[in-house]
C-alpha cells in the first residue's frame, strides 16, 4: 500500500468566490471542473504537479446552489460545519483538507480500521467532464467530517482516467506539505500503514500547509483554525 498526495482541498463559500481568491492569491485562473450530484457541491482545478507529487492538483470546491447531497448525507470534506461556513463567509476561500490517493481503497480502510481509525466507507462517485465521465470510489463518513481538523486525509482510488491527465500546465506547483497535530504521535503510524508519500509531519496545532511555487512568488496555503 502506498499513497501519495492527490489534490489540495480549497474551499470557498461560492465557486466564483473561489476563483477570484485563486487570482488573486496565486496569480493563475483556474481550469474547469465539474459538478458532483451526489454531495451538491462543484470544482474549479488547477494542475500543481511536479516530479515529486506526479498527479498533484488543487482543487477549489463550493456548495451549490440549490442542490442538497444525496441519501440524507453531509457534503463532504466539513462543508456543512457551521464554523466551517461561518469562517469562509467572513473570511473568504482557504485550504481546508487534502486527499490522498491509493491503489486499493478497500485496503487501505481495513488498514485503518485495525488501528481503530473510521475514515468512513469506500462510495463510489462520478461526475463528467469534457473528455468523459470521471469515475472514483472515495472514503466518506456520513457525518461529512474530516478526521483530526483535516489533518487525516481523505482516501480515494481513480478509475481508469485521472483528472490529472486532462489539466494544462499551470504555472503553480507543489513544493512540499506539511502536517501538524498536537496527537502526532498518533498520526504517524497512521500516515505509516498508508505509506503516504511527500509529506513532514510536526507537533503542533492542528494545520495542513502546502508551499506552492506560482507567478506571484512562494505562496503558503494553511488550513490552521479550521
Amino acid at each position: 500500500m502506498t499513497a501519495r498526495i492527490d489534490h489540495l482541498v480549497v474551499a470557498a463559500a461560492t465557486l466564483d468566490e473561489g476563483v477570484a481568491w485563486c487570482e488573486a492569491t496565486l496569480g493563475v485562473t483556474p481550469g474547469p471542473g465539474g459538478e458532483h450530484p451526489l454531495m451538491g457541491t462543484h470544482n474549479r482545478l488547477l494542475r500543481i504537479a511536479t516530479v515529486d507529487y506526479p498527479r498533484a492538483y488543487l482543487e477549489i470546491i463550493a456548495p451549490q446552489a440549490g442542490r442538497a447531497p444525496q441519501d440524507s448525507r453531509r457534503r463532504w470534506f466539513d462543508l456543512d460545519e457551521p464554523a466551517v461556513r461561518a469562517s469562509l463567509a467572513a473570511d473568504g476561500p482557504r485550504l481546508l483538507h487534502f486527499v490522498a490517493s491509493v491503489p486499493d481503497l478497500a485496503a487501505a480502510l481495513a488498514q485503518l480500521t485495525a488501528l481503530e481509525v473510521d475514515r468512513g466507507e469506500a462510495v463510489a462517485a462520478t461526475r463528467m467532464t469534457a473528455r468523459g465521465l470521471l469515475s472514483w470510489q472515495i472514503s466518506l463518513r456520513p457525518d461529512g467530517q474530516r478526521l483530526m481538523q483535516g489533518v487525516l486525509p481523505t482516501l480515494i482510488q481513480w478509475g481508469d482516467v485521472h483528472p490529472a491527465s486532462g489539466l494544462a500546465e499551470s504555472g503553480v506547483t507543489l513544493q512540499g506539505l506539511t502536517l501538524s497535530h498536537p496527537q502526532a504521535q498518533a498520526l504517524r503510524p497512521v500516515l505509516a500503514a498508508l505509506d503516504l508519500q511527500g509529506v513532514a509531519v510536526n507537533e503542533g496545532a492542528p494545520n495542513v500547509c502546502a508551499l506552492l511555487h506560482t507567478p506571484k512568488g512562494r505562496v503558503k496555503l494553511a488550513s490552521e483554525g479550521l
